[in-house]
């Protein structure tokens, strides 16, 4: 499989009068990361569910590894894994027998399924827990085990919806890697996520999606170069004193500034480094603020969501599920 793995063109998708995907286009190079993001409700789920052949789209054309996801969707499952956001997998087998299970699921001879679930069970760091019910795992062996079941069969093309959810820090830091070492193996990956460091840490590429529609694409970095090249950022001593930091720097900057009223944070897109952080240092204490701390720095994929969709990705991951396809 060359070019293009996956590549959608004005898929639209509707339930009862909602309007969930509008004209939804993009491509996904072979062997690559892509990164779907968007608030809650923007069509994130809806569309790994049409890419999956769970749901038919209503109107454009998707493909999949060269095939139709609409008429050739025998053949589109025959080349792709699919993790949704919660683990699939049987409480009542041990890690084992549910990896061998699915190979046998895939018309796998039984010393094949064997076979790929020591593989797997060796790679994915479950071979001391292989052989304990599953109902006994954390949620990141879950995890783990579940992205294990969508290798069975070795797809080139593999969804990832919300791959980290619920997962601690270093469960998630592990699973990043694991899909690292994915796209460096040659599978394709589609992942929604609602984590932007994660999309920001391994996507090639990145689409935003907000009401059925593409808002933004681009790369991190061509996304976070949208807000300007530096932003000026201060830390105040006083909750009371940020909104009039915000009121003094918006003025210094070429847009209003984004405030963190807990940690007491003002920042601003600028144009040029040069004399601002002075001149802003004398305002504040003109104006009686008191500053903690105060520099520059690059944007964040963060203040890009937030930029682009209104509202920070806190808010808008407050729970898209698969229950998106029942509206």
């Amino acid at each position: 499989m060359s070019g293009s793995a996956i590549a959608v063109s004005g898929l639209r998708k509707t339930f009862g009068d909602k309007v969930v995907l509008d004209g939804i286009d993009f491509e996904v190079p072979t062997g690559s990361i892509f990164s779907l993001l968007g608030p809650n409700g923007a069509g994130k789920t809806t569309t790994v569910n049409v890419l999956t052949t769970l749901v038919t789209g209503d109107g454009g054309t998707v493909r999949v590894g060269g095939h139709d996801v609409a008429t050739e969707t025998k053949a589109v499952r025959g080349l792709i894994g699919v993790t949704g956001q919660f683990a699939a997998i049987d409480e009542l087998l041990t890690g084992r027998e549910n990896l061998e299970m699915i190979g046998r699921l895939f018309h796998l001879p039984a010393s094949v399924a064997r076979s790929r679930a020591a593989e797997l069970l060796d790679r994915f760091e479950l071979v001391d827990a292989a052989d304990r019910t599953t109902k006994t795992y954390s949620g990141g062996m879950r995890r783990r085990l579940d992205l294990a079941g969508a290798l069975v069969a070795e797809p080139p093309v593999l969804f990832l919806d919300e791959p980290t959810t619920g997962l601690d820090p270093r469960s998630r830091l592990s699973m990043w890697d694991l899909i690292a070492d994915l796209a460096k193996g040659g599978t394709t990956l589609l992942m929604t996520t609602q984590y932007l460091e994660e999309a920001d840490r391994l996507a090639d590429d990145i689409v935003v999606i907000d009401h059925g529609r593409v808002i933004a694409r681009g790369t991190a970095s061509e996304l976070k170069r949208r807000l300007g090249g530096e932003r000026l950022e201060v830390s105040v001593e006083r909750q009371e004193d940020v909104e009039p930091a915000a009121a003094l720097l918006a003025m210094l900057g070429e847009e209003a500034a984004q405030v963190d009223l807990v940690e007491r944070r003002v920042s601003v897109a600028v144009a040029s480094v040069n004399g601002v952080l002075t001149r802003a240092i004398r305002e504040l204490d003109a104006a009686g603020i008191a500053v903690n701390d105060a520099g520059f720095r690059r944007p964040t994929l963060d203040e890009v969501f937030l930029n682009l969709t209104g509202h920070p990705a806190e808010d808008a991951a407050a729970g898209e599920t698969i229950n998106e396809v029942r509206r």
